[in-house]
């Protein structure tokens, strides 16, 4: 079944899941919306609306059964497929992504990590030892990858994300300060840690500045 769905909704279905989890963590087996709206932030109409999207997941005077929707969204999130990833730069970026246990609920699994160092190569960071930079093209047409991990610097990283995606790579999470050009059918998100923090700074400087939901 295929949605089509603003970037803005998408962006907010981890935030619902996230919060969904807290909830269980707690013993709550139902939620409403109205509930739902005071710990999120976000409007009951926004939620019934994003929610909405994916199908009729609430019943009205009920609310939500949490485990229910927490399991709805790890499938529309995509958490129950296996995603195969290699992380490009054992820097202190990818060690942090190869060590993160965030995502223990999924089936995300980080197969190889390449650096051009010789004082990384051989090393190894959560049982995976680092790759030479070399061995990504071979190591490409012989394994099922799904995502590149990009944490290189800028120099490199469109090089790199061209051998990925001349090698079948549809999925590039994008830490490098570069917006990455992409071909048709592969999907970019960028993680841009200057861009958040200056975000951060534009409030504090400008505190006149109200921000728009």
């Amino acid at each position: 079944m295929g949605y089509k769905v603003s970037k803005a909704v998408v962006k907010r279905l981890p935030k619902y899941y996230r919060y969904l989890k807290q909830i269980k963590s707690k013993g709550i087996v139902r939620v409403s919306s109205s509930e739902l709206s005071q710990i999120t932030g976000l409007t009951p109409s926004q939620i019934r609306q994003d929610l909405n999207h994916f199908g009729g997941f609430g019943q009205q005077g009920y609310g939500y059964n949490v485990e229910e929707l927490i399991g709805e969204l790890q499938n529309i999130l995509g958490m129950t497929v296996k995603y195969n990833a290699i992380i490009l730069g054992a820097g202190n970026i990818g060690q942090a992504i190869a060590q993160y246990t965030g995502l223990s609920d999924t089936k995300f699994n980080i197969t190889a990590i390449f650096d051009k160092s010789k004082k990384l190569v051989g090393k190894k960071i959560s049982d995976i030892e680092v790759n030479p930079i070399d061995y990504l093209e071979p190591y490409l047409k012989k394994n099922d990858v799904h995502i590149a991990i990009i944490a290189v610097p800028l120099e490199s990283a469109q090089e790199l994300a061209d051998i990925c995606m001349d090698n079948g790579v549809k999925g590039i999470w994008n830490y490098a300060p570069l917006d990455l050009k992409v071909r048709e059918g592969v999907r970019v998100e960028n993680v841009h840690l200057d861009d958040s923090l200056f975000t951060l700074t534009f409030y504090l400087t400008n505190p006149w500045a109200a921000e728009k939901k």
